[in-house]
Formats: C-alpha cells, sequence, structure tokens
C-alpha cells in the first residue's frame, strides 16, 4: 500500500495535517491498512478552540466514501474544548483519567476512565479534564457535507469552574 499525501481533516476534536495511511503496513493486504501506534502525527489543540494544553493524535481518519473520523485526544489538568456541536452527533470513548461534558443550560457531568459518552446530533456542549488530572478519550464523530463538527466560542473561566466545583471525584 503506497503513502497518500498529507490533507486536512476535520477530526470533530481539531483540524490537523495528517497522512491518510501514515504507518500503513507494506504487507497490508488491499483495502485494509494496519496504521502503527506512533506513527502519526500529534498536533497541539488550535487555541481557538481550545483552552490549556491538549495533544490531538488523529489515527482514525478515512477517506469519502466513510464519513467516520476521530482522533485520540489528551487533556492536561483542566484543560477543556471550547463550545462546539456535531452535526451527526459524537462519541467520547475514555481511556485515562476523569473529565467533564456539559451541555448548554444544563448541568455538567463527570466521566471517567472507561465511561463512553454520546453527544447528540446538534447539541451545543464541551468536554475535557478535571481541574487536577489529565484525561484522554478516543473521540469518533461523522461528517455530514464533509463537516463533523462547528466551534463556537470559548469555555470561560467562570463557566469551567461552575461546572466542575464541588463535583464529586
Amino acid at each position: 500500500m503506497r503513502r497518500v499525501s498529507k490533507a486536512a481533516v476535520v477530526i470533530g476534536a481539531a483540524c490537523l495535517p495528517l497522512p491518510a495511511v501514515a504507518g500503513a503496513d507494506k504487507a497490508s493486504t488491499p483495502g485494509i491498512a494496519v496504521i502503527r501506534e506512533g506513527s502519526t502525527e500529534k498536533s497541539s489543540g488550535a487555541a481557538a478552540n481550545f483552552t490549556g494544553t491538549v495533544q490531538v493524535e488523529g489515527r482514525f481518519q478515512r477517506e469519502a466514501p466513510a464519513r467516520i473520523g476521530g482522533a485520540t485526544v489528551t487533556f492536561a489538568p483542566g484543560a477543556h474544548t471550547a463550545w462546539h456541536t456535531h452535526p451527526l452527533g459524537q462519541t467520547l470513548v475514555v481511556t485515562r483519567g476523569y473529565g467533564y461534558v456539559q451541555q448548554w443550560g444544563q448541568q455538567a457531568e463527570r466521566f471517567g476512565s472507561g465511561d463512553v459518552v454520546w453527544i447528540g446530533p446538534g447539541i451545543k456542549h464541551w468536554h475535557g479534564a478535571g481541574p487536577d488530572e489529565a484525561m484522554t478519550h478516543v473521540a469518533l464523530a461523522e461528517a455530514s457535507n464533509g463537516k463533523s463538527v462547528a466551534w463556537g466560542e470559548l469555555v470561560s473561566d467562570a463557566q469551567y469552574r461552575q461546572a466542575t466545583r464541588g463535583q464529586p471525584r
């Protein structure tokens, strides 16, 4: 299998350049690509879309006709996304640490390692690490008309503090 040139891909959590089949084993069969651990690029989360230190490793983006895309996203303590929506929803598979997700106008909800979070289509929300522990999740979202995320305004420090204050750990 040959390497494909880099392309900008929206992965539902960030926008970063990725090889379409980075690290694909040359022995892979047609139609199957094995993407080796550590073979894809890591990128810092864009300041317009994230608060704090965020590392994004896109490993799940596929080309059309597939609509699924995703990344492994690691949030330092207190780091989180801006408010955003996904046209077809988003699934988060939490692999390490704990964090919070909040729908606009609702109370934040805590989640932890091993939890799966589903955010429905068009729901304005943010998610990220708790104030004192890093959190990693796999974020998956499908694209509609080539778009998998619509970014909004940053979550204010006051909104984040209020959402995470007094929550059980």
